[in-house]
């Protein structure tokens, strides 16, 4: 009788061992601002190093180095151009200008503003997790490439 006691217990506790374990490992796929911002540099010192269309493909590579989690690499021209999307190769050589979240916010428009006076920066918006599928807040760290080239990565909040 002690015995099945014990069995049903030490079961009990592997189901709330693997269940918490679920649990971090989600949480452990949200990337941190940390990450983001050592990601962008990154990302920028490889493509310096390696050229723009090398580097590029790379960040838009779902496989590469410069996509972890949730967290990926997104590479913009001042005028709103996609050089590069490490979520979705789809947006790469189109002019997103005009885009807006889900409430409305032009974020692209934003961003490529705060470019003009700030070296690198933070914006906030709201976009789909590749990892949870959901809209979620979302912020952006940016920084130049150079003159007309923005390199960012985001975390969701």
């Amino acid at each position: 009788m002690v015995f099945k006691a014990l069995k049903k217990v030490a079961a009990i506790v592997a189901m709330a061992t693997v269940a918490l374990a679920g649990g971090t490992s989600w949480a452990a796929d949200k990337a941190t601002a940390k990450q983001a911002e050592a990601m962008v540099k990154k990302g920028i010192a490889y493509i310096k190093t390696n050229g723009k269309e090398k580097g590029y493909a790379e960040i838009t590579n779902k496989q590469g180095q410069f996509t972890e989690g949730d967290l990926y690499l997104t590479v913009w021209g001042t005028d709103g151009t996609v050089w590069a999307h490490g979520a979705n190769e789809k947006m790469v050589g189109k002019v997103l200008i005009d885009l807006k979240d889900v409430d409305g916010k032009e974020f692209v428009r934003e961003r490529m503003e705060l470019a003009k006076s700030k070296a690198a920066f933070w914006a906030d918006y709201k976009q789909t997790n590749p990892v949870s599928k959901k809209v979620e807040p979302k912020s952006m760290y940016c920084d130049h490439l150079d003159d007309a080239t923005l390199v960012c990565g985001g975390i969701y909040k």
